[in-house]
């Protein structure tokens, strides 16, 4: 559930456009209606303005994008699957250390301070059988959707760091 405030609109459509290529604002009203949230066009133009989003072209067509943070404010579009598959495969093999399952629990554990980094990988895959993660600094809390998934969200994060289980 999304809070019904401002601040969390405006993270869902940042969600939204860092993961999803979105054409119009039509399209985005009925993305942000899958998530339960119902605004007007207007409120939504906005928005838009308030993220500093900006069309830009990809291929043949023109999409939304929004700066990105820090010093580097260049638009970012969504990035496709195949790449967001590949960047967490590739985090994977780079910082996982070892993957323990509990129920639908899973606890990673990264060497010191790349936990958030490897969480955000797995949060942007958006991966159907995980809700979520809670990173600290070598350590990563992954929840599975499934009340006994846990063990097979584990196996899933080894086999992409390459690890073969006994």
């Amino acid at each position: 559930m999304i809070a019904p405030t401002r601040g969390a609109r405006h993270q869902l459509i940042a969600d939204i456009l860092a993961r999803t290529t979105v054409r119009s604002q039509n399209e985005l009203l009925e993305l942000l209606a899958a998530e339960g949230v119902e605004i007007t066009q207007a409120t939504l133009s906005r928005d838009l303005v308030d993220l500093g989003a900006v069309k830009v072209r990809q291929g043949r067509t023109l999409v939304y994008a929004l700066p990105g943070l820090g010093g580097d404010q260049t638009p970012r579009i969504a990035p496709d699957h195949a790449e967001i598959s590949g960047r967490l495969r590739k985090v994977c093999e780079e910082l996982l250390v070892s993957a323990r399952s509990s129920a639908n629990l899973v606890i990673v554990r990264t060497p010191p301070g790349a936990a958030n980094f490897l969480a955000s990988a797995i949060d942007m895959a958006r991966e159907s059988d995980i809700v979520g993660t809670i990173a600290g600094d070598d350590t990563i809390l992954v929840i599975s959707s499934e009340p006994d998934g846990g063990q097979a969200v584990a196996a899933k994060l080894l086999r992409l760091a390459g690890v073969t289980e006994d």
